[in-house]
């Protein structure tokens, strides 16, 4: 029998946002354009979803770097005294 009460709820954003965030946080990380296709978003949407939601909302530290394929962005990992006082 399952137990009474609310349901777990996820941590980190989810829907088009975690993919978002999914792709960042792999190690070779995501440029605009993947983020794009991979949420039908146009690009300035995913921008503005970078600095609104993710950056602000959510607190996640977002590193960026230029490289010739692109603008490659990360979720920057965070350091043991950064995870203590959270």
């Amino acid at each position: 029998m399952k137990p009474q009460g609310p349901e777990p709820r996820p941590t980190g954003p989810g829907g088009k946002l975690g993919v978002i965030v999914g792709l960042m946080r792999r190690p070779e990380g995501a440029t605009v354009v993947q983020m794009s296709e991979a949420t039908d978003w146009l690009p300035h949407s995913v921008r503005g979803a970078l600095a609104g939601a993710i950056k602000k909302k959510h607190k996640l530290t977002v590193t960026s770097v230029k490289t010739d394929a692109g603008r490659v962005y990360r979720i920057a990992l965070l350091t043991v005294a950064e995870a203590i006082s959270e």
